[in-house]
């Protein structure tokens, strides 16, 4: 169990896991919470974070510091995911084990599972057949960072451990038009089209794909939990154990913000993975569930928008 005034260093505190994972600590009670800014240190820069652990010396790591964005920005940028989500967990990891890290927790993505994994996915299919194309470069790299802190426990005795999300959403969000999630592209794009009045709005694909989401509070107190209960070699599923089609969730948003206008589809555009559901029976035996339901959590993200100023960004 971490101490109340152990030292704990939260990477990527800015983004939207990060900064739950921090509120998360605050809120029970956690008093030495270290975090960095980009600008403060590039987890790219391997001299950097030496550094940094060097000097700070965490006795714990959260890892949640990511490049991330929606297909649009993982098809179109396949190296540059690759190699800055590499970099910076290979220098964390590494830097946190020659600096006699405690425990770390890695935070990787469902896509790291097989593209046709059997459902809901079960954290024993990684690695059994191939990935999705769009977010290879992401998965791999995600991948790579769950199987050194594997190998770094079986090496070298650590207690490294991982926990692989469903599709995210809360506070923090990216709502970039083209460079977001599903959700928050959703409650950004009928937020829009009640403002300016729009008769109708047009949607991705087909609406049948079915997905899973967790709000990103719910995720973070499964982080600290997992932190304090768990240790294994083998990833922890996070998620619902509950999905819904993308048709059902663009209509729970359009309810959620209050636009009556038309929802149609573009059958032309892609529509991604068919299902992606993950097997949270682990996590539920650990002692383990999620306590906020979807059109509450879309609740709350849209009150985050409405306050967010990434809104004004088109």
């Amino acid at each position: 169990m971490m101490e109340k005034n152990a030292k704990i260093y939260v990477a990527g505190h800015r983004g939207m896991v990060g900064s739950a994972i921090v509120r998360e600590l605050q809120r029970q009670g956690y008093t030495n919470i270290i975090t960095r800014t980009h600008k403060e240190l590039d987890l790219t820069d391997q001299v950097a974070v030496q550094k940094f652990f060097e000097t700070e010396k965490p006795e714990y790591v959260f890892l949640a510091a990511a490049k991330v964005g929606g297909i649009v920005a993982n098809s179109e940028a396949l190296a540059d995911f690759m190699y800055d989500n590499m970099m910076l967990e290979m220098n964390v990891i590494h830097s946190a084990w020659q600096n006699g890290c405690k425990k770390l927790e890695f935070l990787g993505s469902s896509c790291i599972y097989p593209k046709f994994a059997p459902q809901p996915m079960p954290e024993s299919c990684l690695l059994t057949s191939s990935l999705e194309e769009t977010n290879e470069a992401y998965a791999l790299a995600k991948i790579s960072g769950l199987k050194y802190c594997e190998y770094l426990n079986r090496q070298y005795g650590t207690d490294y451990i991982s926990v692989m999300p469903t599709n995210l959403y809360g506070p923090n969000d990216n709502y970039h038009p083209t460079h977001s999630h599903v959700l928050p592209a959703l409650i950004r794009r009928f937020h829009e089209a009640k403002e300016e009045g729009k008769e109708y709005v047009t949607c991705w694909g087909d609406g049948s794909p079915l997905r899973e989401f967790l709000y990103v509070d719910d995720l973070a107190n499964l982080c600290v939990f997992l932190m304090n209960n768990y240790s294994g070699n083998e990833t922890v599923n996070a998620g619902t154990g509950k999905e819904l089609t993308i048709k059902e969730l663009t209509e729970l948003v359009a309810k959620v913000i209050g636009y009556e206008g038309e929802i149609r589809w573009d059958p032309t555009k892609p529509n991604g993975t068919p299902r992606k559901l993950l097997d949270v029976s682990k996590a539920t035996k650990l002692g383990w569930t999620y306590s906020t339901e979807l059109e509450e959590g879309i609740r709350l993200s849209y009150e985050d928008f409405l306050s967010n100023p990434m809104r004004a960004e088109r």
